[in-house]
Formats: C-alpha cells, structure tokens, sequence
C-alpha cells in the first residue's frame, strides 16, 4: 500500500517538476536581450522592424534568438502595442505574372519593416471582394492595400469606421478622393494607340479585358478611343471586343477578327495574356506579324521580349508599385508625412510585333 502510495505520488510529483521546467525553460525577450547584451527595446526593434537597427545588432540579436529558441509571442504582442503587424492585400487574381511581381515587391518591403502580408484574391467580383475585405479586417489587420479605385462603397465605408489606412494601386487619379499609388491606364493606352497611328495604322482593332469589375481596363478602352478620336478615326464594327485575360481567350478573339470581312492592321490588347493569344494564333494561320497585323500588349511580362517576334508593349512598374503602396502604409502607421498620391510612369517599349501597315490590302 505504502509502495502503492510511492508510486502514485512519485510520478505525480515528476510531472509537476517536468512541468515547472518546461515553464521555467521557456526563454523571455529579457533573456534574447541580456545573451545578445543590447536592451529590450533593442531586440523589439530587430524582431518587429529590422530596418531601424544595424546589419550587426540584427545579426547579434538573431544569434540569441536561435540560441535560446525564442518565440515571439504574436498574440500578445499585438494586445501590447494595439497592432497585429500584418497588412492585407486583395488583388483581382494571383494567375498573371504581372500580379505575382507586384505582390513579390509589396511582400518583400513589409519583410524588411516586421510586417507580414496577408493576400486573398476576388476573381474581378466586387462582392467578392468585399468578402475578402471584411474577413481580412476582421482578422485584425493594420493596413490594406488595393486594385483600382470602383468597387462596393461599403469596402470604404468599414475601412473608414475602422480608421484603417489604406491605398489603392494600378492606376492614379490627380482628382480621386481616396490615397493611390499607380499610373495613368488611359494615359498609357493612348501612348501605345498614338505609336500605331503615326507609323501609319488606320484600321485599329481592340481585345480588351473584361471592364465589368476592372475600371482599369475600362480606362485603357477609353485611351485608345481617345487617340483614335483625335485623329477623326473610331473603331469599325466588331472590332472592339471583350475578353477574360486567358492566352485560349486572345486566340478566340484573334480568329474573329482574322475572319472580318475588314481585317485591322493592327491589333491592341489589353494585357500581354491578350496578346500572346492573338500572336500564337496569327501565327498558326500563317499571318505574318508584323508584315500583315500589327500587335500590342500591356504590362511588358518577361515573357515578352522572349516570344518570337518579341512584343511591342507598354511596360508597367509593377515591382515599384508594390514597394511604394508598402511605404505608403508604413508612413501612416508610424504617423509620418507622406504623399497621398504617388504617380508612377508606364513607358512604351517598342519592340518586333509592330511596323507600318502594308501598302495593299
């Protein structure tokens, strides 16, 4: 009985030891900061905004941390300093290389400030896109980052309750009410229609994105109406046309504008997707480009300059993009002065795709 009683309470007692142990060997942020010999605040610093220390004290700090196996504590953290130091981000979808090198930039500069990036993608649907936004907000985060400027007024209605900073990217707008980091979309489509009425193109054709949920791709459309107008010139029947940013899509809208009793000359796409669909397709039906078709592309993705012939286009800052929205968000929560709207140049890069019309039709 009595060995009975041993053997209850000698594991019984163990286990607290163990226990206690455990809860005593679990390394504190002092204990990162007395083995590395800087402050506490010091080691914050490190941990949550790397930028403001030295490449050295980082190093030092980051030695202790392995060392002891130090694990911030998030949750607390957070209730400490009233932030969760993480930033949201809702991007119409992750599967277009032109996103992924923006989100790469935006993700890559909160890194260097402790931040952590937080990405939900709406697919081009507004309501969606609300969605993504509640939930993300409601997960506590302390920014947000967004595409375009239309979206459901309620998106900007919480963030405003909120008092949560946020900026909109991929495009700017000198009258908009709402902080932006981008580049002028109508701007730029004119730039590239202008190209091709000046080597000589008058029969113009358009394969625009969808521009139901995507006011980017409407601002591009009204470009090149733009610079047509300018020259008394307006699209031909038919030879405006919408379609979803798939290579499958820009082949269906290359074989219906090939097929037109009025074939263009030239054919402006809404994105390098767009146009590598209809460069594949031209080529499959033996039109020589640029000889017989002209074409033009929007966002100058590496693939670009590699097809053959290499893609006239207009190339877009997608990597500054990111890493100023991420500034932009950085300076509001560490209350410093900042331009609320930063515009960003999308140049035109003349490449192979594209020469004047042929002289005979």
């Amino acid at each position: 009985m009595d060995n009975a009683g041993d053997d209850a309470g000698g594991p019984s007692a163990n286990a607290g030891e163990t226990h206690g142990d455990l809860l005593e060997a679990q390394p504190r942020l002092a204990d990162v900061a007395r083995l590395a010999d800087v402050s506490t605040a010091t080691v914050s610093r490190a941990l949550n905004q790397p930028a403001t220390v030295t490449a050295e004290l980082r190093e030092r700090v980051q030695r202790a941390v392995e060392a002891l196996g130090y694990v911030p504590h998030g949750a607390a953290r957070a209730l400490a300093s009233r932030r969760s130091n993480t930033i949201g981000a809702v991007v119409p979808t992750i599967d277009n290389a032109i996103f992924a090198r923006n989100i790469q930039a935006l993700q890559a500069r909160l890194f260097e400030y402790g931040r952590t990036l937080f990405l939900a993608s709406s697919d081009y649907d507004y309501a969606r896109e609300q969605r993504e936004v509640q939930s993300l907000v409601e997960r506590g985060i302390d920014g947000l980052i967004l595409v375009g400027e239309e979206r459901e007024q309620l998106v900007y209605r919480l963030l405003e309750k909120k008092h949560l900073p946020y900026v909109t990217t991929w495009l700017y707008d000198e009258n908009s009410s709402h902080p932006c980091v981008g580049f002028d979309n109508h701007q730029a489509a004119y730039q590239i229609a202008s190209y091709l009425l000046d080597i000589g193109h008058r029969d113009i054709a358009m394969v625009a994105g969808t521009r139901i949920g995507n006011d980017r791709a409407a601002a591009r459309v009204e470009g090149v109406r733009a610079a047509l107008a300018d020259r008394g010139i307006q699209f031909a029947h038919g030879q405006l046309v919408e379609h979803a940013y798939e290579i499958a899509e820009g082949r269906r809208a290359a074989s219906r504008l090939l097929a037109s009793p009025h074939r263009p000359t030239a054919i402006i796409c809404g994105n390098d997707v767009l146009a590598f669909g209809v460069l594949f397709e031209c080529r499959s039906r033996g039109v020589d480009v640029p000889h017989e078709i002209s074409i033009t592309g929007f966002d100058d993705l590496d693939l670009a300059a590699n097809v053959d012939p290499p893609l006239t286009t207009i190339h877009v800052p997608a990597a500054e993009m990111g890493r100023r929205a991420a500034d932009y968000l950085l300076a509001q929560l560490e209350k410093t002065s900042t331009p609320r709207k930063t515009q960003l140049q999308a140049t035109l890069v003349v490449r192979e795709t594209t020469a004047p019309p042929p002289v005979t039709r």
